[in-house]
């Protein structure tokens, strides 16, 4: 402790020499001392190094010793430097004051030097703990912050495994229909571009948070998972369907709900197989009413359904199929416009008119990447 004690450095504070010759006397030699003519000397050598303890007087020119302390406590850094008030004033509501200030201690001229080297030492070794602590407290709230960065890293990746694992599953499903081609990649971005455009508006700020568009993301490709339910001779048939054909095909919507459902029963509580229930169940009803599977009408649709209901269609009408080609992008927005308040959810589609070309854009982009990939194998 005594070579700790040899570094602490200490601040004497007095106008008068005399006060800080005799304040040094007991003092050299064993500590750091530095000298301050008044409080505004004081401030400045405090705010250019570092100090373990001040003393000092109340009575002096420019920054008396009530106004040194109340600058101190004042100053985030500053407050912590302890400080022994050394006055030969002898009146105990000065005294109190500069306890409520901050000082820790008080001494009376004239000074015991026995009294001033104890108590100057409790003070420098209570200062030594209170540092050690700081300097504990600050490498854990770091190690607690490398540890949250950690953590969330690996969220991440789990989080990042769950949907590429949700999506080879998806893919699945959709490579029953081989003219499918990057559907998938495209309709997660459309329907991640449309929720993150609807969460700015007022009525819908409520309703779309960042958790609601991530979720989006990760749970529109589960739209059509019930497919695989699906007869390949119904699913695969170029021509029209019959109507009990019709009927086959049409449960893939109940099919997919009812697996979402038994993977949330064994694994409750995961937002985007919530969603994804709500999307494989509702994304072919239609805001008229008439839908399927269960014919609801209007807000009764889950939102996310009706948001991948408009990206799906948007897709498929650009798309081309063993029974048509690929519509244009114009004519395809036209029959999106068209299906405004039949189909569709028209506040929706008023957002997509608004953001066709981003949705041409994005088309654009995994036919090319969906191209290279060809190209490469």
């Amino acid at each position: 402790m005594t070579n700790l004690l040899a570094e602490a450095r200490i601040l004497i504070v007095d106008d008068v020499e005399t006060n800080r010759e005799l304040l040094a006397l007991g003092l050299a030699g064993k500590y750091q001392l530095a000298f301050a003519v008044d409080g505004l000397d004081a401030v400045q050598q405090l705010k250019k190094s570092s100090f373990d303890l001040v003393l000092l007087d109340l009575q002096m020119p420019r920054m008396d010793g009530l106004a040194t302390l109340k600058y101190m406590a004042d100053d985030e850094a500053l407050r912590r430097v302890p400080v022994i008030v050394v006055s030969a004033m002898g009146d105990m509501d000065k005294v109190v004051r500069c306890i409520e200030l901050g000082a820790d201690d008080y001494l009376d001229k004239p000074i015991n030097q026995v009294l001033l080297q104890a108590r100057v030492r409790s003070s420098i070794e209570k200062k030594r703990l209170q540092d050690q602590q700081a300097s504990y407290l600050l490498m854990m709230e770091q190690h607690n912050q490398q540890l949250s960065v950690q953590v969330e890293q690996q969220v991440e990746e789990i989080v990042s495994a769950h949907h590429a694992a949700i999506l080879a599953m998806s893919k699945l499903a959709e490579s029953k229909d081989p003219e499918t081609g990057a559907h998938l990649e495209r309709l997660r971005a459309y329907c991640h571009l449309l929720a993150s455009q609807m969460s700015l508006l007022p009525a819908y700020a409520d309703v779309i948070d960042q958790q609601f568009v991530d979720n989006i993301f990760a749970a529109s490709p589960l739209h059509d998972i019930g497919k695989v339910g699906v007869p390949d001779d119904v699913l695969l048939k170029p021509g029209k369907l019959t109507p009990e054909e019709w009927v086959q095909m049409r449960r893939h919507t109940s099919i997919g709900a009812d697996t979402l459902k038994e993977v949330d029963r064994l694994h409750p509580g995961n937002g985007f197989i919530r969603m994804g229930i709500e999307i494989a169940e509702s994304h072919h009803e239609r805001w008229d009413g008439t839908g399927y599977p269960n014919g609801l009408q209007g807000e009764q649709i889950p939102l996310a359904a009706r948001i991948v209901a408009i990206a799906d269609v948007y897709d498929a009408l650009r798309s081309k199929r063993s029974y048509k080609d690929g519509f244009s992008h114009e004519k395809s927005c036209a029959i999106i416009l068209e299906g405004r308040g039949g189909q569709f959810d028209p506040a929706i589609v008023d957002l997509f008119e608004q953001l066709a070309t981003e949705f041409a854009r994005i088309r654009e982009q995994f036919e090319d990447e969906n191209e290279l990939i060809h190209a490469a194998g």
